[in-house]
């Protein structure tokens, strides 16, 4: 192992550095729009970084604060009364997170369609680049990591576009620019494999660019600079001895209380749900293709979240996007989500000054990069060859993520998933051939009522005078009442002069007949 993490360092190194990147205003924004203090932001980040990291069985997933909670955060402190209140309640959370992995829960996780994940990956590409623009453009009144279409200040992702080009500042242009250039330049193959210009991420290098052309707009174009909301804003954090007084703990005092209750496992539920989602596509994105164990992440991810409630954090996830910039930037192991939880607890608390010079359009040009590599155009034209019974399921999910949120997005998907599911096993199930006015209806594995309306309208559609062979000698199972349709076809088979051969059927279904 230790070889393992020597041979993949430098690649983990720079992969977390970009995440550190991507990670900062997110912790920062989500925080705020939950209605928490900005610092339990950090603190989840940190949590998701070192402890998720380390228990973790995930190579390439990173865990932190979700931007598809902060609706549900925003309302369990406004029902609980106080964030203290709220963290006895992660806490609980954690616990209950715990013990559903213990319970072997993550199971569930592999239930989700391939076409469906595949959706969820390309919509949330899509929504990086829609929501991007406005900051890309200058207008930073949303929080950077918002993913729903809808917003908290009664905007939605188009109608926030159209206000960022009404009234951009065109400061931030220029950055988003210049940062798109470097990091598009950093892609080249042959500067990743340089040995000295490959050492330092793109992600940096267009940050670095941000500082120094809104630095220069103080000089030279005062009018330009991008100042307060257009940049990251991390609280005053003046030295490590400070941290402790920067924590929260959790108030226990309505244990008793349903409400309490119902807060916990809505937060444990959901957010499992995130994670086993989350997981399931980083293990798709992974150019490895090693598989995380669903259940084992749960118990970390239980570990994480009760920690995280016990010292001010918000909920804790496995998080799609910090996921794919990692994957994106070249991670190999872990030690990239680790790494990135120890750079945003070191450098906040050691150079925040420096941090708060970041602009948000050079972040969003990082941001813009990564959405662009999960939702390319062959994407789309690969599942497209896949066949229809593929290509609507994720046609599907994207579009209802796009304009709704994650969760309910891939509900939809699972739903239109499901239907081309029962579709095909109908398909399989009865198969119905003929030749010169003879038929051959054959069963084919399990056959249960759900196959009774197809199997029915099949037989009806049997010409007077046919030959028909019902053969069963593939079906493991018959349902009762597909049997009861065969016996209503074979006792009217006369009134059509339907001759009928049985073949195969079992020797409870010959005596029914």
């Amino acid at each position: 192992m230790k070889s393992l993490f020597g041979e993949n360092l430098r690649y983990d190194l720079k992969a977390s550095l970009v995440v550190f990147l991507v990670a900062l205003p997110l912790c920062l924004g989500i925080a705020i729009a939950s209605g928490a203090p900005p610092i339990s932001g950090l603190i989840a980040g940190i949590v998701g970084g070192i402890v998720i990291g380390s228990f973790s069985k995930s190579h390439v997933s990173v865990s932190g604060p979700a931007a598809g909670l902060t609706v549900i955060v925003l309302d369990s402190i406004s029902s609980l009364g106080t964030f203290e209140l709220f963290l006895g309640a992660l806490v609980v959370a954690g616990l209950i997170q715990f013990s559903l992995g213990l319970a072997k829960a993550g199971i569930l996780g592999y239930y989700f369609p391939h076409s469906v994940i595949k959706g969820m990956l390309t919509a949330i590409g899509l929504i990086l680049i829609l929501k991007q623009i406005p900051h890309a453009l200058g207008y930073d009144k949303d929080y950077l990591g918002d993913l729903a279409f809808k917003q908290m200040d009664d905007q939605n992702t188009f109608t926030e576009i159209y206000n960022a080009f009404l009234y951009n500042n065109p400061g931030a242009i220029p950055v988003v620019l210049v940062a798109l250039g470097i990091l598009i330049f950093f892609e080249r193959p042959r500067i990743k494999s340089h040995r000295i210009l490959g050492v330092v991420p793109g992600a940096l290098w267009a940050v670095v660019s941000g500082i120094v052309i809104n630095a220069l707009y103080s000089k030279i174009k005062p009018e330009w600079e991008l100042v307060d909301e257009h940049l990251v804003t991390i609280p005053d954090l003046d030295s490590f001895s400070e941290l402790p007084s920067l924590l929260t703990f959790p108030d226990f005092g309505l244990i008793a209380d349903p409400a309490f209750w119902i807060v916990a496992v809505t937060l444990a539920v959901i957010g499992s749900i995130e994670t086993l989602l989350s997981i399931e596509a980083g293990d798709k994105m992974d150019p490895y293709k090693r598989i995380t164990p669903a259940s084992k992440e749960l118990v970390a991810q239980g570990v994480g979240n009760t920690l995280s409630g016990l010292i001010g954090g918000l909920p804790i996830t496995a998080v799609i996007v910090r996921t794919s910039a990692n994957i994106a930037s070249g991670a190999r192991t872990k030690l990239s989500a680790i790494f990135h939880g120890i750079l945003l607890m070191v450098l906040v608390l050691s150079i925040p000054e420096l941090l708060n010079q970041i602009p948000l359009s050079c972040l969003a040009a990082v941001l813009f990069l990564v959405g662009y590599k999960l939702a390319k155009p062959s994407i789309f034209v690969h599942e497209y060859e896949k066949g229809i019974n593929q290509f609507l399921p994720f046609i599907f999910t994207v579009i209802a993520i796009l304009f709704t949120d994650l969760l309910v997005g891939i509900g939809i998907g699972m739903i239109v998933g499901l239907f081309f599911v029962i579709k095909t096993n109908f398909q399989k199930a009865i198969l119905v051939t003929e030749l010169n006015g003879n038929y051959l209806v054959k069963l084919q594995k399990d056959v249960s009522f759900l196959n009774k309306a197809p199997l029915m309208r099949e037989l009806a559609q049997i010409p007077p005078g046919s030959n028909v062979i019902l053969n069963g000698s593939k079906a493991r199972f018959i349902d009762h009442d597909i049997q009861e349709v065969l016996n209503d076809f074979i006792s009217s088979a006369h009134t059509k002069d339907i001759s009928i051969t049985i073949e195969g059927y079992s020797y409870q279904l010959r005596e029914a007949l």
